[in-house]
């Protein structure tokens, strides 16, 4: 992931993947990629990821270009070998759960267990229970998602890819944190992402960020 300022950037590791989705297997990474990268929404059947697929999108952040390399990952046991490989590089992981579906939440605190074993140690999380417009089929609480998103200390927000609500302000509060580490003075205040989260929150009213 690199921070453009004019003609200089600051990079993270060479060769770094930037954001990293993750997840069980149908709970909306490849959708909600799309909802960000072209505005879109995946709708009916399409093929599950096979690996790792990625995808490029430069976001303005306090005047400054912040290019996000986001790497979409297959949920699949099969598959998790290759994943482990990336997750190095990354400096922010998207962590996604489908409030449809208990098993995918209930297997979050097996991805946490990964991203401690495999992830750099200061790597950004942020947990997202996607499919939020479906609310005749939830089975996991809003209330389950923020409890155990503060029991690891790490920010989190319903998303929809079908109508696109959070789906902006989540990758704009991962791409404003790591510019802020990459740029951040001395004597510079550090960049709370949990209160920035509730700020634009609070200022889109009660259904988040389009």
């Amino acid at each position: 992931m690199c921070v453009y300022v004019d003609f200089f950037f600051l990079c993270g590791s060479a060769g770094g993947t930037g954001v990293m989705l993750l997840g069980d297997s149908a709970v909306g990474k490849t959708c909600v990629l799309v909802r960000f990268k072209d505005g879109a929404f995946l709708g009916g059947n399409f093929i599950a990821t096979v690996g790792i697929d990625f995808r490029n999108k430069v976001v303005d952040v306090d005047n400054l270009k912040v290019k996000l390399q986001i790497w979409d990952t297959a949920g699949q046991e099969r598959f998790r070998s290759v994943t482990h490989a990336y997750y190095r590089d990354a400096q922010a992981l998207l962590l996604l759960y489908d409030i449809t579906s208990k098993p995918s939440f209930d297997n979050i605190r097996a991805w946490l267990t990964e991203i401690h074993d495999y992830a750099q140690k200061d790597v950004v999380i942020m947990l997202l229970g996607n499919k939020s417009d479906m609310a005749a089929e939830r089975v996991v609480k809003t209330e389950e998602g923020e409890k155990l998103a503060k029991e690891y200390g790490v920010p989190f927000m319903e998303t929809s890819a079908k109508t696109g609500v959070n789906v902006e302000l989540a990758f704009h509060a991962i791409a404003k944190e790591l510019k802020h580490r990459a740029t951040q003075q001395p004597n510079e205040p550090k960049f709370q992402i949990h209160d920035y989260i509730e700020s634009q929150k609070h200022k889109s009213g009660c259904c988040g960020l389009m």
